[in-house]
């Protein structure tokens, strides 16, 4: 299977679909499911195998090159179980809805969009894909219209920033080295100068900055968020904001080096550390504004923000440890954020509203729904036997053993901000008594239902089994230059704080079966009301409190 074939595929299936979709709706939603997980499919083959292909074209006499490494593999296999996943859970969503040939082909795009990114070999195809994706978002993200449109244009004027500092650095490049190909540039910029790289990097790095949300670059997100489609924000913050933590990598660990950015200082002052503070200020401020939220899409907007911030931490610090620990958190917040966004999306499905002052109660009539969005939170707090805490453990662990504690405690501060937003959003949305207006909301589609359970596995089977991800993630690290780690199917093994997650497991099973046996011990228990808790049991009519 060639690489080109493989955009051919997600690019012709797009407007495939959406030309089907003037025949039938059933034989549309049929066959973007079908391409969502052929392309799932051809990527998991393409696994361990090194591609390269060149195509000289007549623009600036330019080859334009892709290729599969494992680092594209990591990020394109994501993208792909991510994007399918969306598309399975818009059968039900967009059902019904205007324009719905539209959606498909917008959702399909991006999808494709970021796939042609993460397999670019030169900066030109790089630039054109990441163009593509972006217009694409913003069409999404206007799709419902009226506020949406303003949203929308929030972010495609951000975006169109982004993308001008970024054209300013390859034209540079260019002009330098008269070539863009990322393999030919690599060697050449070794020799620039201090001063031209920090150039290139903060071109390059407002582009990226702006595409992954970091600090002070993070305006557009929330107000996306709130607008676009819940399939869409699933992708949206799963995935695509990671193009940004993707076009990092590739700048700082591909193109510019790992030797080359850890020599860059002024005055004994490095400046990989300007990213490190960059990332924990990312991690703190946003996770507070998000206790402040009353819409849940808005809530976790602001958590995509402060998690972006993890990665940047971990990748920035340079070490085998911390490049494992923010890449391996891409990889954990795709899979649990996109699940709490199509949670939030079932919900808004069948209330009509995602304002959690109205919500409350619906653990038993969307019990799946419930179980998918606790695993969710667990997931991004970072609980035991799920996959945020062994990437939050190697972000840390990076930190204690770098010397940086001060940097670990306010990433922590960070974490307890999540733990506020993540109960406000589980409390408010299913804990509580059930509004009246909602007593007769029905559990979530199946297709909806089947696409959180997948990403639920998910979480529980990386927090358990984390070396299946980590290997890759090892190999990837060692291809850019860094020591190899020792990886085992259950964690990381090494001289200072060993990970092992079967006894963690066993541990957290022990206490459990012992919490369990003391409790059949005791009388038999009796079936309460589902009251809240803040009047001793005693039902109040809503429009009587409220929370502060």
């Amino acid at each position: 299977m060639s690489l080109e074939l493989l955009l051919i595929i997600a690019f012709g299936g797009a407007f495939l679909t959406y030309l089907l979709g003037k025949i039938s709706s059933g034989l549309r939603d049929f066959f973007a499911v079908f391409i969502s997980l052929t392309l799932v499919a051809i990527i998991a083959f393409l696994y361990g195998k090194p591609l390269h292909k060149a195509f000289y074209s007549g623009f600036l006499g330019l080859p334009l090159v892709l290729r599969l490494n494992m680092l594209s593999w990591f990020f394109a296999i994501t993208i792909a179980v991510v994007g399918a996943l969306s598309i399975i859970f818009s059968l039900s969503y967009i059902k019904g809805r205007e324009r719905t040939d539209f959606y498909y082909l917008m959702m399909l795009l991006v999808n494709a969009g970021m796939l042609g990114i993460v397999l670019s070999g030169d900066l030109v195809s790089f630039y054109i894909f990441w163009e593509i994706m972006s217009w694409s978002a913003f069409l999404l993200i206007s799709y419902n219209r009226g506020p949406a449109l303003a949203a929308g244009m929030k972010y495609i004027i951000m975006s169109v920033v982004g993308s001008v500092a970024m054209l300013v650095g390859m034209l540079s490049l260019y002009a330098s080295y008269g070539t863009l190909s990322i393999s030919e540039i690599a060697p050449q910029i070794a020799s620039a100068s201090s001063g031209y790289i920090l150039f290139i990097l903060i071109t390059l790095g407002i582009g990226f900055g702006i595409k992954s949300a970091v600090v002070p670059l993070h305006t557009w997100l929330p107000d996306a968020h709130s607008q676009a489609p819940s399939p869409f924000s699933a992708v949206l913050s799963g995935i695509l904001i990671k193009m940004g933590i993707y076009g990092f990598l590739l700048i700082l660990y591909v193109i510019v080096g790992l030797r080359i950015f850890f020599g860059l200082s002024w005055n004994g002052f490095s400046f990989h550390y300007v990213l490190c503070i960059l990332g924990v200020i990312t991690i703190v401020i946003p996770s507070f504004i998000a206790v402040l939220q009353n819409d849940a899409k808005r809530l976790l907007a602001w958590s995509s923000v402060g998690q972006a911030g993890y990665i940047i931490l971990g990748i920035a610090f340079g070490t085998s440890l911390g490049f494992a620990g923010g890449v391996f958190h891409f990889f954990n917040h795709a899979a649990f954020k996109a699940l709490l966004f199509l949670t939030i999306g079932a919900i808004e499905y069948r209330t009509k509203t995602r304002d959690l002052d109205s919500l409350g109660g619906l653990i038993k009539k969307m019990p799946v729904t419930f179980f998918a969005a606790l695993v969710g939170t667990c997931g991004l707090i970072g609980i035991p036997l799920t996959n945020g805490f062994v990437s939050k453990w190697l972000i840390y662990k990076t930190l204690i053993l770098e010397g940086h504690p001060f940097l670990a405690f306010f990433a922590l501060i960070g974490t307890w901000g999540a733990i506020l937003y993540t109960y406000k959003l589980i409390h408010h949305v299913f804990l509580g008594q059930l509004p009246e207006k909602h007593k007769n909301v029905e559990k979530a589609p199946f297709s909806m239902q089947f696409s959180m359970i997948v990403l639920a596995l998910a979480v529980f089977l990386f927090g358990i089994l984390p070396g299946i991800p980590l290997k890759v993630i090892n190999a990837i690290g060692t291809s850019l230059g860094f020591e190899s780690l020792h990886v085992t199917l259950w964690g990381v093994a090494s001289e200072t704080g060993v990970l092992n997650t079967v006894n963690i497991f066993a541990a957290i099973l022990a206490v459990g079966l012992m919490v369990w046996l003391v409790f059949r011990a005791g009388r038999k228990a009796e079936p309460l009301p589902q009251e809240d808790t803040y009047a001793a049991g005693a039902a109040i009519p809503r429009e009587k409190y409220h929370y502060t």
